[in-house]
């Protein structure tokens, strides 16, 4: 087991590598900062562009492996650049990273467990009422935008506070910048402006979660190894927890980690609907704005995560599958 996880690690250290260079060698191809000076009154001299992106190590007049040679030097160093606006990269992503990790930990987590624990339970009860219920909701779900349950929920809950005459739900922005004190004091407030993104996460992320785990349940309830534990005179619901979902859990907890590590950049609607200012909202205004080391920091940043996420995974299949931990 440990020769097979340490093998695993290093192959997904070269791959972080290669797929961090390649975005960054893409995005200084094709990326064009030259255009922030276009249009200005009275023009911008040539002399005082190139120098401005040369200091930012932006300069499309520079041949592109030298770029990349310093930009990587500094990756070395742990030195990400500098983003357009003349800012420090690791200071930005820090403050996003943590924007984002409040707001998906928590609904990527919860949508987890209720998809796999909903898509267990309706195979277990196939064909009847909570099986039909579960999967439609699941369909319905899975069939609506996410920026659209995001604004459902919104008008929801500007209705519900109109109703009672008082703003219990608040869907914009991490807090109320106006209340006084530290974090601590903020604590309450936080948590009020977490909870409608939060359910978005978690609706998004069980939906897909729950009908996946439904079919990989179904595919093991009739396997000859569950029948033989019953035949043993094993209780159904244990025969179904240690052998039944033991095995089908395989497929869904692959799934899970790579989404999570994902999810980062990929809750970009989220976080600009309820003025959450994260990694994904980043992702878009950075390319928007020409940015090639914004770019490469978030390409690095979730490269990261998936090899994160992919360490992880093999850890608990090599739980969940005894013929991983014995080299099969």
């Amino acid at each position: 087991m440990g020769k097979y996880l340490a093998r695993r690690l290093l192959n997904y250290v070269v791959l972080v590598f290669i797929a961090t260079s390649m975005a960054y060698l893409l995005a200084a191809l094709t990326l064009n900062p030259r255009t922030h000076f276009e249009g200005r009154n009275p023009p911008i001299p040539i002399a005082t562009q190139d120098r401005t992106l040369s200091n930012y190590n932006l300069n499309d007049k520079t041949p592109i492996l030298e770029r990349y040679g310093t930009w990587l030097s500094g990756l070395a160093h742990g030195d990400l650049g500098k983003t357009w606006a003349g800012s420090s990269i690791n200071a930005e992503a820090g403050r996003r990273m943590w924007v984002s990790g409040q707001l998906l930990l928590i609904g990527t987590i919860l949508g987890g467990i209720l998809g796999i624990a909903a898509g267990a339970y309706a195979a277990v009860k196939q064909y009847r009422i909570a099986d039909n219920v579960l999967s439609t909701g699941s369909f319905v779900l899975l069939a609506t935008p996410v920026f659209v349950l995001a604004i459902l929920l919104q008008v929801m809950a500007s209705r519900f506070n109109q109703a009672v005459g008082r703003k219990v739900f608040e869907y914009s922005g991490q807090y109320n910048p106006a209340q006084a004190g530290g974090w601590f004091s903020h604590a309450g407030d936080r948590l009020v402006h977490l909870i409608l993104p939060t359910i978005t996460l978690t609706l998004a992320g069980a939906s897909y979660l729950m009908l996946y785990q439904r079919n990989a349940m179904l595919d093991v309830l009739g396997s000859d190894y569950v029948r033989t534990a019953r035949a043993k005179g094993l209780r159904r619901t244990r025969a179904l927890r240690r052998h039944a979902l033991r095995t089908a859990l395989i497929p869904s907890v692959t799934l899970f980690t790579y989404a999570f590590a994902t999810i980062f950049v990929g809750a970009t609607f989220t976080e600009i609907i309820f003025g959450w200012h994260g990694m994904g909202e980043w992702f878009v205004q950075s390319i928007q704005a020409n940015d090639t080391n914004a770019v490469a920091a978030i390409t690095l940043f979730v490269a990261v995560l998936v090899l994160v996420a992919s360490f992880l995974q093999d850890i608990i299949v090599g739980f969940l599958d005894p013929r991983v931990r014995v080299g099969r």
